[in-house]
């Protein structure tokens, strides 16, 4: 049984806490908000502060929204840094810049301690499944200890390179998701406009070579008009702009993620940026005065 510290238990962070939890490990809990009771009733402790939770853990994740927000956690006034000691691990599981991390990885380095970046993919339903993709950056020998608890949380776990090069693959996996969505989007609204059932549609090119599991899931999304947040556009919106910055630096062209991201910003334009991702399909559908289906 390791001790693990867990910071940041929204819609994704809470069940992967939960899924350490049912693994046996004691867990030691700090958010914004008061943690699910059902943690609370499996023996979690509430702590009042990172550095709280960084003196009681060997092992402490992060999943938190934003770069900010990392660097807020890490490394404010009682965050984590403040309660590090030598040898203790650092995870952050966020999805945030490749050059901050590097940066953060170096800070917690000085004091003795272990950074892996290991960012995910699967949405809710991957953190509630435990089947989640888990990306990470971080030294060998860092990766080998804590990766009994990734395997608690997700099923394809790989070790890509240094700190800095999960988040670099996170930023890659969001780009093809992205680009996926739009055209999951464009086709079904160009079928539906044609005057094709976009459910026949779609159950048709899934047992082809357009198969996605975007269009499994997020197709279906459109077609039944059910856009909940399992990943919001917003946090899409900012993970596209982790890409553009990081083109914008290496001076690389990537044209197709300039254009998904303005589809998102129209979605935001439009009070949508609180929606699951999938419901970019919205702003094509307000160009094209056309909406793939009824609600």
């Amino acid at each position: 049984m390791a001790k693990v510290g867990f910071i940041g238990l929204g819609i994704m962070g809470a069940p992967m806490a939960l899924n350490l939890q049912k693994g046996g490990h004691q867990l030691f809990l700090h958010d914004q908000k008061a943690p699910a009771q059902e943690l609370i009733d499996g023996g979690a402790t509430v702590c009042k502060s990172g550095a709280e939770v960084a003196k009681s853990a060997d092992i402490i994740i992060t999943m938190v929204p934003d770069t900010p927000h990392v660097d807020a956690v890490l490394f404010a006034e009682n965050g984590v840094a403040a309660g590090l000691a030598k040898g203790k691990i650092v995870v952050d599981m966020s999805s945030i810049s490749p050059i901050a991390t590097k940066e953060f990885a170096k800070k917690v380095n000085a004091l003795g301690c272990e950074y892996l970046d290991a960012p995910v993919s699967g949405g809710e339903v991957g953190a509630k499944a435990a089947s989640l993709t888990i990306m990470v950056g971080g030294s060998e020998a860092a990766f080998n200890t804590v990766k009994p608890l990734f395997e608690l949380m997700g099923k394809n776990i790989t070790l890509v390179g240094g700190n800095g090069d999960g988040q670099t693959t996170k930023v890659a996996n969001q780009i093809i998701v992205a680009l996926n969505i739009q055209a999951v989007s464009e086709a079904l609204l160009f079928a539906s406009k044609a005057g094709a059932d976009p459910a026949k549609v779609r159950q048709a090119l899934m047992g082809g070579f357009a198969n996605s599991r975007i269009l499994e899931v997020h197709g279906e999304r459109m077609v039944k008009r059910t856009f909940n947040p399992g990943f919001r556009i917003e946090l899409h919106q900012k993970d596209l702009n982790l890409a553009l910055q990081g083109a914008k630096a290496m001076g690389v062209s990537l044209p197709n993620t300039a254009n998904t991201q303005e589809l998102m910003n129209a979605c935001a334009a439009n009070g949508m940026s609180g929606l699951d991702h999938s419901a970019l399909c919205r702003a094509i559908e307000i160009m094209s005065n056309h909406e793939i289906a009824k609600a």
